[in-house]
């Protein structure tokens, strides 16, 4: 029987490609739309043939990973909470420095990610298995709201008990829509769209009063 064979130069290789047809993906759906950019487009923009760009998943999965590395840095379905960089926030042990570092990192994110975003929006609308991926991806960020939430509830910002409430909340102040709101539609200074989620995210038992 023959064996697999690999090697750290032939994994560096493939990673390379996949992170250069996500990069080429991403700039397409970004310019032209999800519904007009072809495998065909993707793999003449990342310089490779079209089964080279097939063999990366269907299209709608490439929408997912683009916006994945786009807003968190790499790809998968491991939680924010996971990444070294949220780590080292919600280790801060000063509620204030840790939220305005929580604050400085969805801006970048979302700044980053506001084409795909729009694009995912698009595309979700037109496309079924487009709407499936973005539901699961939504999923996802649900349950990484909840852990935020209980964070939150972790350093006496909220109670326990308004946990599952506070999540929806968090989910709307962080969102990419919100911040294309303010950002683009508004005009808002990428500046005072962080002063004004650092001040919604210290007063988060504000938030809840009326629900």
């Amino acid at each position: 029987m023959a064996r697999a064979y690999s090697s750290p130069r032939r994994a560096a290789e493939a990673a390379s490609t996949r992170a250069s047809i996500i990069a080429a993906a991403a700039k397409l759906f970004v310019r032209d739309g999800y519904a007009a950019t072809s495998l065909k487009a993707i793999a003449k923009e990342a310089n490779v043939a079209v089964p080279t760009v097939q063999l990366q998943g269907s299209k709608h999965s490439l929408l997912i990973a683009a916006f994945e590395v786009a807003f968190a840095g790499d790809e998968g379905t491991h939680s924010l909470t996971e990444r070294p960089s949220l780590i080292a926030i919600m280790a801060e042990p000063d509620l204030a420095t840790a939220i305005d570092r929580y604050v400085e990192f969805l801006d970048d994110a979302n700044q980053r990610a506001a084409g795909i975003v729009r694009a995912m929006a698009a595309a979700a609308d037109a496309d079924p298995a487009a709407r499936a991926a973005y539901e699961e991806l939504e999923g996802r960020r649900h349950r990484d709201m909840l852990l935020a939430a209980g964070w939150f509830a972790g350093r006496g910002v909220i109670p326990e008990e308004r946990v599952a409430e506070a999540a929806d909340v968090l989910g709307y102040i962080t969102s990419a829509d919100a911040y294309l709101h303010f950002t683009r539609t508004r005009g808002w200074s990428r500046t005072q769209w962080r002063q004004w989620t650092a001040n919604q995210l210290a007063h988060l038992a504000d938030q809840l009063g009326g629900l």
